[in-house]
């Protein structure tokens, strides 16, 4: 039957009206009429029949209503991906690409906020090991959240927030004594991050063209393994401003400005096309993006 059948008699059910089902389709009560007639030979009852000056459904019009109302609500939620979502029934299992650092600071609450929304979801937190291959398009991963590159052309993404990078070391550290200077910062010794061994980054760009180096004397793959080794030597290793402040304090570290003209880094999500309008993909993005840009106690610098 066409589509458009089971929708004037779902208006006809509801108004026991020609004119008023006409006003609710927003056409002419004429084109109402011929419908109408059309439908009762479809289904072989007069469906609506005069009652003085109204109308009245018939017993096979009233076994009808419910039924032809949720079979349009059915068409709906098909043809309208999203119509009839509710993460509460979504059982499902989201990949999330991230840093460690970023995952220690959004785990715990984006858990909590799903949980409480979509209690039968789960998340796998992967390492940047696929970073730069193609794992959102062979679907390995659904969202990679960070300092976005290396994407397929494809790839959907949405600019999240800018931060800016400091300095974090031990309470004691003898960098604390004075002001950080350029000199001071590039005097002391460095962690590096690289889970590929790499060495020099930005800093060491802008520090050369001042005339300055810096000695990188340990390399870890982690953020979390540059902190704890922060925290039992005099090395001096990176963080993001306002990031993890709890973390950071209790592990008796300080953060301190680089004393360098540092452009921020910009933190995006990305994900492939193929999911853009799915809607449990959808939610599970804006749920993301919202613990990213607003974790508890975290004052985040927006772009």
């Amino acid at each position: 039957m066409d589509l458009n059948l089971l929708r004037v008699l779902d208006a006809l059910l509801q108004e026991n009206s020609v004119t008023r089902a006409a006003e609710r389709l927003g056409t002419s009560p004429a084109a109402v009429s011929r419908t109408l007639a059309r439908l009762r030979r479809v289904v072989g009852d007069p469906l609506l029949v005069r009652a003085g000056q109204g109308m009245v459904p018939t017993p096979r019009a009233q076994e009808l209503r419910e039924e032809v109302g949720a079979l349009l609500r059915g068409c709906d939620n098909v043809l309208r991906p999203g119509a009839g979502f509710e993460p509460v029934h979504l059982q499902r299992t989201f990949t999330v690409q991230a840093t460690d650092l970023l995952l220690a600071g959004i785990a715990g609450t984006l858990t909590d906020r799903i949980r409480a929304e979509a209690p039968r979801v789960d998340v796998v937190f992967l390492p940047e090991a696929l970073e730069g291959g193609p794992a959102l398009r062979q679907g390995e991963v659904d969202v990679e959240l960070g300092v976005l590159g290396h994407l397929d052309p494809e790839i959907r993404t949405r600019h999240l927030t800018q931060k800016t990078l400091v300095g974090v070391a031990r309470s004691g550290h003898p960098l604390f004594e004075k002001r950080i200077d350029a000199r001071r910062f590039a005097a002391a010794d460095h962690i590096g991050i690289s889970r590929h061994g790499k060495r020099l980054g930005s800093i060491d760009h802008v520090l050369a063209e001042r005339g300055l180096r810096r000695r990188i004397a340990v390399v870890v793959p982690s953020h979390t393994s540059a902190m704890i080794l922060a925290r039992d030597t005099d090395l001096v290793a990176l963080a993001l401003a306002d990031w993890l402040p709890d973390t950071t304090a209790a592990l008796g570290l300080r953060t301190f400005p680089i004393p360098l003209d540092l452009a921020p880094l910009d933190f995006g999500m990305a994900w492939h096309p193929r999911n853009s309008a799915d809607p449990g993909h959808r939610w599970f993005r804006d749920r993301l993006a919202a613990t990213f840009l607003a974790p508890p106690g975290v004052q985040n610098i927006r772009g």
